[in-house]
C-alpha cells in the first residue's frame, strides 16, 4: 500500500514512527461528461471571472470569502505560521470504551504501519496494550491542512485509525422522529421479532454492490455493440403500508420460504394425500387428521348348516365346513359348491339332483373320499 502521510504516534513520552495508508478503496464507476453532438469530452478549466482568461495551477491561490462577499487572500506562509503541534504527530489524548464513540462520528478509515525497524517494538507495545484494555485511543492529528479527531483501535494485529467528526459537527435530530402519539401493539412487536429471527444475522462478507455489477455489464454490452433492453420493474417499492400486521405476516412468510422453511407465519397449509387406489384399508390424510376407508370385503354369511367349511375347501363366500362332520352334511356342502359352476336348472331338477347325490354319497363313498372329491 502507498502511504499518504508520514509521522509519529505520541504515546506519552514514547514516539512511534508510523506511515498512514488508506484502509478503504472506492469501487464506484466514474463517468465522463461528453458533448452529445459529436461525443467530444467536456473538461473543466480554471478561468478568472474578471479577465475571463484561463489560469494555471501555479497562478492559483487560496482566499476566504466573508459573509458580505469580501474575498480575503490567505497564503501558504500564513497557514504555516499557525501553531499546529499535530502537523506530523498523532497525539493520543486518552482512552475510552469503544461504546463511548457514537457511530455518527465515524469518518474515513486508515491503517497505521510501523515506519522502520526501531518502531516495531513500541508499535507492538501500544497494540497489545489496546488489546488488553479493551479500549480505544482518542487522538488528534493534522491532515490536508486541518486538525482532525481520530480513534485508534486494533484489527487483525494492526492499529487502525478512524477519522472522527468533532462533536459540534454532529447535528441534533430535531424534528426527525415521528410523533410521540404512535402506539405499537405487543402483537406487532412479536411479529417484528419473528421477522428478525427468521432473517437471522447478516453475513457481511457475502454482500456486494449489485448495481455496480449491472453498470459494468451494461458498459461491456454496449462496447461489444449489443442492444441493451431495459428490464421491467418487478414491483413498486416505497409505497405506504396500509395494514402493518398483514405486511409483517407476509414478510415473515416470505423470509421463511427464502430460508427453506416450510409453512408461513400461521403454521403452514395442511398437506393433502390422495387415497391409494386398489389397496385395501387405504388412508386419506388431510394435515394431521386421517380417516380410515374400509376395503370392499363381502360380509360373512352363515352356511345352511350353521358351521364353517373345512380347511382347504373353497366354499361359497363366508361358508366353511367344520372337520369331522357326517357324510350327509359333507354332501350338502359339496352340493352347495357344485351349484356355483353347474348350468342353471329348474328348481325341481336341482332338488332331485341334490337328493340323488346325497343317497349315493351316504351309501357308496366313505368319508375320506368325500373330503377328497370336495377339495377337488
Amino acid at each position: 500500500m502507498r502511504s499518504i502521510w508520514n509521522g509519529a504516534i505520541s504515546f506519552g513520552l514514547v514516539s512511534i514512527p508510523v506511515k498512514l495508508m488508506n484502509a478503504t478503496e472506492n469501487h464506484s464507476i466514474s463517468f465522463r461528461q461528453i458533448h452529445l453532438a459529436d461525443g467530444g469530452r467536456i473538461r473543466y478549466r480554471k478561468v478568472c471571472e474578471l479577465d475571463e482568461q484561463e489560469v494555471t495551477s501555479a497562478e492559483t491561490g487560496k482566499a476566504f470569502e466573508d459573509a458580505d462577499g469580501t474575498v480575503i487572500p490567505v497564503t501558504d506562509e500564513d497557514l504555516a505560521s499557525l501553531p499546529l503541534p499535530t502537523a506530523r504527530t498523532i497525539e493520543i489524548e486518552g482512552f475510552v470504551p469503544a461504546s463511548a464513540i457514537d457511530p455518527l462520528q465515524l469518518d474515513s478509515a486508515y491503517y497505521l504501519s510501523a515506519n522502520g525497524v526501531p518502531a516495531a517494538k513500541p508499535y507492538a507495545l501500544l497494540r497489545e496494550a489496546l488489546k488488553r484494555s479493551g479500549k480505544v485511543a482518542v487522538a488528534t492529528y493534522a491532515l490536508r491542512g486541518r486538525e482532525r479527531l481520530g480513534m485508534l483501535r486494533v484489527t487483525d494485529d494492526v492499529i487502525a485509525m478512524h477519522g472522527l467528526l468533532w462533536p459540534d459537527e454532529i447535528r441534533a435530530p430535531e424534528g426527525v422522529a415521528p410523533d410521540s402519539g404512535v402506539r405499537i401493539r405487543d402483537a406487532e412487536l412479536d411479529l417484528a421479532d419473528a421477522l428478525m429471527n427468521t432473517l437471522g444475522e447478516a453475513d457481511l462478507d457475502t454482500l456486494h454492490d449489485d448495481y455496480r455489477e449491472a453498470v459494468e455489464e451494461l458498459v461491456a454490452a454496449k462496447a461489444a455493440g449489443e442492444t441493451v433492453e431495459a428490464e421491467e420493474d418487478e414491483g413498486e417499492g416505497g409505497g405506504q403500508v396500509i395494514d402493518l400486521m398483514a405486511a409483517l405476516e407476509s414478510s415473515v412468510r416470505a423470509a421463511k420460504e427464502s430460508h427453506g422453511e416450510a409453512g408461513g407465519a400461521g403454521g403452514g397449509m395442511a398437506e393433502v394425500h390422495p387415497i391409494e387406489s386398489g389397496r385395501s384399508g387405504g388412508t386419506e390424510r388431510t394435515g394431521a387428521a386421517s380417516k380410515r376407508t374400509p376395503s370392499k370385503r363381502a360380509a360373512p354369511k352363515k352356511a345352511a348348516t350353521g358351521k364353517k367349511a373345512a380347511p382347504g375347501k373353497k366354499a361359497a363366500p363366508g361358508k366353511k365346513a367344520a372337520p369331522g362332520r357326517t357324510a350327509a352334511k359333507k354332501t350338502a356342502a359339496k352340493t352347495t359348491t357344485a351349484k356355483k359352476t353347474a348350468p342353471r336348472k329348474s328348481a325341481a331338477k336341482q332338488t332331485a339332483a341334490k337328493r340323488t347325490s346325497t343317497k349315493k354319497s351316504a351309501a357308496e363313498k366313505p368319508a375320506p373320499a368325500a373330503r377328497k372329491r370336495t377339495s377337488a
